[in-house]
C-alpha cells in the first residue's frame, strides 16, 4: 500500500489523533505561561531569583522524556495527567526565561513616568509593563509550542493523546507492509500542525503587538 492510499484509509484516525495532539500542546503551553509568567513577574527584580528561577527550570530540560512520563505514571497513572504535567513542566523554560528578559529590558524611565502620573505597582505592571514585555512572552510560547510537538509524541508511551501512538504503533511493527506508512503519517502529521501553530502564532503578534512596539510601518 502506498503513502497516499494509507493517509485516505486511516484519515479519521490521523485527523482525531492530529486535533487531540494540537489540543494537548495549546493546553499546557496556556498553563505554563500563566505559570512561567507569574514565576518571571516574581523575580524578575531581583538577580539572584532570575537565576535560580532559569536554572531550575533549564534543569527539567535535561531529564529525557521517557524518564520523566516514566516517573509520573504511578503517581499520575496513564493518559491526559501524565501527558499534560510532563509538557507544563518542559514548557517553562522559554516562558519564564522570556518574562524575565521581556520585563528586565523595560526602560525604568517609562515606569517612573507610569508612577508619577499615580498609577499604582499593580496597575503599572497589568497595563504598562506586561505590554511591552509582551511580544518577548509570546516568542517563548513559540518556543515552547514548537518543542512540544515533538514532545507529545512520546506521551504515546503512558498512553496519551496524539499522534504519538501512530509513530510508536508503526516502530513496533518495523518490517511489516504498513509499519513505515504509519511512522511516516504520524511524523509529517506533527510537521504539518507545528507549521500551522507557529503560522497561528505570527497573526497573533501582527494584532496584539502595536506598530510601535513591533517597529515596523506594517
Amino acid at each position: 500500500m502506498g503513502f497516499g492510499e494509507y493517509v485516505r484509509n486511516h484519515l479519521s484516525s490521523l485527523l482525531l489523533d492530529g486535533y487531540q495532539h494540537v489540543s494537548a500542546v495549546v493546553q499546557s503551553v496556556v498553563l505554563a505561561a500563566i505559570l512561567g509568567v507569574a514565576i518571571g513577574i516574581w523575580v524578575y527584580r531581583s538577580p539572584l531569583g532570575s537565576a535560580v528561577a532559569t536554572a531550575l527550570t533549564s534543569s527539567i530540560l535535561t531529564i529525557p522524556s521517557f524518564a520523566l512520563i516514566g516517573v509520573l505514571i504511578p503517581v499520575l497513572g496513564l493518559g491526559v495527567r501524565p501527558t499534560i504535567t510532563a509538557l507544563v513542566l518542559y514548557a517553562l523554560l522559554p516562558i519564564v526565561r522570556n518574562t524575565i528578559v521581556g520585563l528586565d529590558t523595560i526602560d525604568p524611565a517609562i515606569v517612573a513616568a507610569a508612577q508619577g502620573i499615580g498609577m499604582n505597582r499593580a496597575r503599572v505592571l497589568s497595563r504598562i509593563e506586561l505590554r511591552l514585555a509582551w511580544p518577548s512572552i509570546l516568542a517563548g510560547m513559540r518556543v515552547s509550542t514548537q518543542m512540544l510537538m515533538g514532545i507529545a509524541a512520546i506521551a504515546a508511551y503512558a498512553k496519551g493523546p496524539g499522534l504519538g501512538v501512530h509513530i510508536f504503533s508503526g516502530l513496533s511493527q518495523i518490517g511489516s507492509a504498513n509499519a513505515i506508512n504509519n511512522v511516516a503519517a504520524g511524523t509529517i502529521g506533527i510537521v504539518i500542525l507545528a507549521l500551522i501553530l507557529d503560522g497561528i502564532y505570527v497573526l497573533i503578534g501582527r494584532f496584539t503587538i502595536s506598530r510601535g512596539i513591533r517597529g515596523t510601518d506594517s
